[in-house]
């Protein structure tokens, strides 16, 4: 996979990183991948649990696509970004979760259930919303709109291409794990973790070969996406304890809001915003960022409640 950067201007709104047709499809099976693994672990059961629990699930919505990204809006004008990083920031704000998430949530011993009807939910709702919300708050950055305009973002062709990907393989999952679970869940056990290594070597392959830029500008997103991920995890964990949920559903929340499918976000920036140099680096770097700390706070949790259910169990 090869990719070609033309150097616009000095600074990371002048840079630009073009996949290769054949790169960005490649993108597009990867990402469909996902979610159809996504769909494979959930079945109609998942929707019946969330619509048991509308309270939960709002709360995680009204997280995700609200709160978010509106502190993520806040938070690109207090660090005074780029326009192309505030516009990657309010772009991975407004992803959806990916399959990460339920696995971090598995690891740190929270309610999976929890975790996997509400990555259903959020990723049928990203279809509508994720392109509403960048389109609002893209529109509205003092920085970013001037961006876009020269882009001349369409909502509309947004939601097509989001509902091709996220909502096609979706329905086909859904459908195979209706029809054949046996099949579905052999299958899913291969299908998520291919895909998402497969993802995870787009981004490695994609940073090589675009290294000098990565190096150059890299510092430019450094502390913006750590506090941005940081911030993501924390609006998780505080509205969950704001809502006086349980421990294990505070800890689904947590990573349900602050793990961001990044690599959606970065196969629409090649998409729809012409690889423009901050968003990709934003998207490229929380791709990689996001699992690091996810996987560390999934690890701290898991082995804290292993600690305490050593302690108590009775002595022998």
């Amino acid at each position: 996979m090869s990719a070609l950067v033309l150097p616009l201007a000095g600074d990371v709104d002048g840079i630009r990183i073009a996949f290769e047709e054949g790169s960005l499809t490649t993108l597009k099976i990867v990402i469909g991948a996902i979610l159809f693994g996504i769909a494979l672990d959930t079945s109609l059961d998942d929707f019946r649990r969330a619509a048991r629990r509308p309270g939960v699930i709002a709360i995680g919505v009204v997280a995700q696509f609200l709160l978010l990204p509106a502190l993520t809006f806040l938070l690109t004008l207090l660090l005074d970004v780029r326009g192309s990083v505030a516009l990657g920031m309010i772009l991975v704000a407004c992803c959806p979760p990916g399959n990460v998430s339920n696995i971090l949530t598995h690891r740190a011993k929270g309610d999976v259930a929890l975790s996997v009807s509400m990555t259903a939910v959020s990723n049928v709702l990203a279809i509508f919303l994720m392109p509403l919300n960048v389109a609002f708050w893209g529109s509205i950055h003092p920085r970013g709109k001037e961006l876009l305009e020269d882009i001349e973002l369409d909502a509309v062709d947004m939601l097509l291409e989001i509902g091709l990907v996220i909502g096609v393989p979706f329905a086909a999952g859904i459908t195979i794990a209706r029809l054949w679970p046996r099949v579905a869940s052999r299958a899913g056990k291969i299908i998520g973790p291919v895909a998402f290594l497969a993802l995870g070597a787009v981004i490695v392959i994609g940073v090589t070969n675009n290294w000098d830029v990565f190096v150059d500008f890299i510092g430019v997103v450094l502390l913006a996406v750590f506090l941005h991920d940081a911030l993501a995890l924390l609006l998780g964990w505080s509205i969950a304890k704001a809502t006086r949920l349980p421990e294990r559903a505070t800890r689904a929340m947590t990573f349900e809001v602050g793990i961001r499918n990044a690599g959606l976000g970065l196969l629409l920036v090649f998409t729809y915003f012409d690889g423009l140099g901050g968003m990709a680096l934003v998207a490229a770097w929380w791709g990689i960022w996001d699992i690091i700390a996810g996987l560390a706070l999934a690890q701290w949790w898991g082995s804290r409640s292993s600690r305490h259910a050593s302690v108590a169990e009775p002595a022998a």
